[in-house]
């Protein structure tokens, strides 16, 4: 049963009428009789009463009519999805981004994608470091956004990859303003408590490298709570609970609202790259497109390495 026929049948239901329904079907009537004779022929039974005036719908098609409306319906909107879907594959890119990404920086990066091409389709997996990298070399995703520490080997350290430096940021310790004095006085003892990440995750490690060893020496490290997602420690520092370390592009309008408060002058922060990373030579047209629009080099200088004067900032006390 072909959609046409569906439309034909609820034509004739509806206006009572193979003339008026002729019309509305922009067809002449001898032709949409013809055309309605051919579905009867189809499925072995008179669906009409021709012998009234205005035409009837004998009682198989009226007990019918309600399913043949939902069929006509879900069929139109098949047609509509397929060929959507098809518009979509064609122009469909998938981007790995890691979560502290995928908040802060991602959204505007899809924004500057779609304001160059509106018909570009982003598929975005948020993930971690090392399920980023393995999306992208198990090809599951054409591009990789992901932080890398200036100065240190790239996370996808690999012949057969291709990295851009996007963008900036900084891994900063922030808390709650309302308890800042609290804190200071902690601080001032020798007593930092902190919001921990788990070792195996991207800013766990930063911390264990970079930051900690660092305040180890005069300072007393007391975890106060773990999590792997920096916008949850975020919002515990927020609420005073402890110190987090969080990267600087997510905590920014909290400290703009005046919730959180970046006490990098108190304590250690360390810059961070935002780099693109792709496999050399498997891209489509519409991830080269997409590539060719976000590889580009931000406009900041490039900040200095680890162990320069400015990269890591000094404890204040």
């Amino acid at each position: 049963m072909r959609l046409e026929w569906l439309e034909d049948l609820l034509a004739v239901a509806e206006t009572g009428s193979f003339h008026e329904a002729a019309e509305r079907r922009f067809l002449t009537q001898s032709a949409f009789s013809r055309r309605i004779q051919n579905i009867e022929d189809h499925v072995g039974t008179e669906l009409f009463d021709r012998t009234r005036k205005p035409v009837q719908v004998r009682p198989t098609m009226a007990d019918k009519r309600d399913q043949i409306q939902k069929l006509a319906v879900d069929l139109r909107q098949l047609v509509v999805d397929l060929k959507l879907d098809a518009r979509v594959a064609s122009n469909r890119v998938v981007l790995a981004s890691q979560h502290s990404l995928t908040t802060a920086l991602t959204p505007h990066l899809l924004k500057k994608l779609r304001q160059q091409n509106e018909t570009i389709h982003v598929r975005l997996r948020s993930a971690n470091l090392d399920e980023c990298v393995g999306l992208l070399l198990s090809r599951q995703a054409d591009i990789a956004v992901i932080y890398r520490v200036p100065g240190e080997d790239h996370p996808v350290n690999a012949g057969y990859v291709e990295s851009a430096t996007i963008g900036f940021d900084r891994l900063i310790p922030v808390f709650d303003a309302g308890a800042l004095d609290d804190l200071a006085l902690r601080i001032a003892g020798d007593e930092v408590p902190y919001i921990a990440y788990p070792g195996n995750v991207f800013f766990g490690s930063m911390m264990g490298r970079l930051i900690l060893p660092r305040l180890s020496g005069a300072t007393r490290l007391m975890p106060i709570a773990e999590t792997a997602l920096t916008l949850a420690a975020l919002e515990m520092a927020a609420v005073g609970i402890a110190v987090a370390w969080v990267p600087e592009s997510l905590a920014k309008q909290r400290i703009r609202d005046g919730v959180v408060v970046d006490i990098s002058e108190m304590l250690l922060s360390c810059p961070l790259e935002i780099t693109a990373v792709r496999l050399l030579g498997t891209s489509g047209p519409v991830a080269s497109e997409v590539w060719s629009q976000i590889a580009q080099p931000p406009p900041q200088r490039e900040p200095p390495t680890i162990g320069s004067t400015d990269t890591v900032s000094a404890p204040r006390r």
